[in-house]
């Protein structure tokens, strides 16, 4: 083999995709809310995703799965699954949840439990779709992009008139702001923080010009526009059926939308800015068509990769937690002795119980938790991510910080240790910030976490 042969064969890049079908039975468990339901109605099947990138001795595998969120613990063994089947490393593989609330639940979840029977045979059909992407390793090329679509992102958290008094149920104090306000909606002031209205991509082909996998990101929670007891893969599926389909793609084609930094954002209009089609699924399907088609329409301005160099960063920072203070542990063992959670309802003395057995729950936690952060450059994108649900000014940070051509945060990857608000969103209150197992973390978490991404991001360079 000559020299140029050699050096061909270690830039040269290979992809595949895969995707498996995770569509729980009906009857399943389903977390996402305060409370559980139970699957009763399949409206469109659910799939693990994945993308296998090789470029000479390094092989990296992305994957987005249909679920609301992974726990770490689950994570860390689909990956050492994985492993066992395709010798790529742990640290080289991105796992992430889309967040639909409309899944199979395999995570306690307020008082949600999940449902063991799927959360068994969930890391089998994973591992599955990446053993077959990287079974269908063909030469590829690579391009990435970028569209603003600012109509479907809303900053949930509200600023209300001085007479609005938003509860806090863990500390019964009064919130200066408040999530979600249903019925408040004439006392609104304002939205408290900007949107991330970027929809970034990675698109793939074949070297023939065949379309292989899009993996796009966007910083909507979810929609969510169907009954309890769905399941659903919410307009993150509809995206992805409406790009095939726009792309003219094969069945082989797999669609991807990763979730973003939507912490403290969703497209509830509180305020009836937009005009959005009413019943059920009718939202998701319009929100999810009108991302496809200006995507498809960005997709004229990429510029194809044929040699991009690969490189991974991974690193699992130890984080506080926040935990009750002795005072505040005893009253709420003395409210659970009075709660009868299974008639809860979800107003103030319904929230103040929940929330006191998240209090006691959330005490039987270690002291600190270990946060996996990972940045993944692929030629002149990097690719970061952060283990819970990251709010958009963080993620507009990175972006601002990061130096790179492209550069996007997927969420939820990788492990789910929960909202993760700047310091100065915690003091202010509201529900992403209410102590419990899925807010957590010490006041200058965001801090910590986002500066050592960004050291993860410029190691890369």
């Amino acid at each position: 083999m000559s020299d140029q042969s050699k050096k061909d064969e270690v830039v040269s890049l290979l992809a595949g995709a895969a995707k498996t079908d995770i569509t729980p039975p009906l009857g399943t468990f389903i977390n996402g809310d305060f409370v559980s339901h139970f699957a009763t109605y399949i409206h469109d099947n659910l799939y693990a995703k994945a993308v296998v990138l090789q470029q000479g001795k390094i092989t990296i595998a992305l994957v987005v799965v249909d679920i609301c969120v992974l726990p770490k613990e689950l994570v860390d063994e689909i990956k050492m699954l994985i492993t066992k089947d395709t010798d790529i490393l742990p640290q080289y593989i991105l796992i992430s949840s889309t967040h639909t609330h409309a899944a199979g639940s395999v995570a306690s979840v307020y008082l949600a439990a999940p449902d063991l029977l799927y959360m068994k045979k969930l890391p089998a059909l994973i591992a599955q779709a990446v053993k077959g992407a990287q079974q269908h390793l063909v030469p590829a090329r690579v391009a990435f992009g970028s569209v603003d679509v600012p109509e479907h992102v809303r900053c949930r958290r509200y600023f209300l008139q001085d007479e609005c008094k938003p509860a806090n149920p863990v500390n019964g104090k009064i919130d200066k702001v408040k999530t979600n306000p249903f019925g408040f909606e004439e006392q609104i002031v304002k939205s408290v923080a900007e949107t991330d209205p970027q929809v970034c991509f990675m698109v793939i082909q074949d070297t023939t010009g065949n379309w292989m996998s899009l993996l796009a990101n966007y910083s909507l929670h979810y929609v969510g526009d169907w009954d309890n007891g769905t399941i659903s893969a919410d307009y993150f599926g509809e995206f992805s059926r409406q790009i095939q389909q726009k792309l003219d793609a094969t069945e082989d084609f797999v669609g991807i939308m990763s979730n973003g930094t939507s912490g403290d954002i969703n497209i509830w209009d509180f305020q009836h800015t937009g005009n959005y089609p009413a019943g059920n699924f009718q939202k998701s399907a319009f929100i999810g068509s009108d991302i496809a088609e200006k995507v498809f329409r960005a997709l004229e301005n990429i510029q194809w990769e044929q040699t991009p160099e690969i490189k991974v960063a991974y690193e699992e920072l130890l984080v506080t937690l926040r935990k009750p203070g002795e005072e505040e542990l005893q009253m709420a063992k003395t409210i659970i002795a009075e709660s009868h959670y299974e008639n809860l309802k979800t107003d103030t003395q319904g929230l103040r119980n929940m929330y006191a057995r998240e209090q006691v729950l959330l005490n039987e936690f270690p002291d600190q938790l270990p946060f996996p952060l990972q940045a993944i450059k692929i030629g002149t994108a990097i690719i970061g991510a952060m283990g819970g649900e990251i709010f958009a000014e963080t993620g507009r940070w990175l972006k601002a910080n990061a130096a790179c051509e492209n550069y996007f945060t997927i969420g939820l990857a990788n492990g789910n240790l929960g909202y993760v608000p700047p310091a100065h969103e915690m003091e202010s209150g509201g529900y992403e910030t209410w102590r419990s197992r899925a807010s957590k973390l010490e006041l200058n978490a965001e801090e910590k976490l986002k500066n050592k991404m960004l050291e993860l991001i410029q190691k890369l360079d």
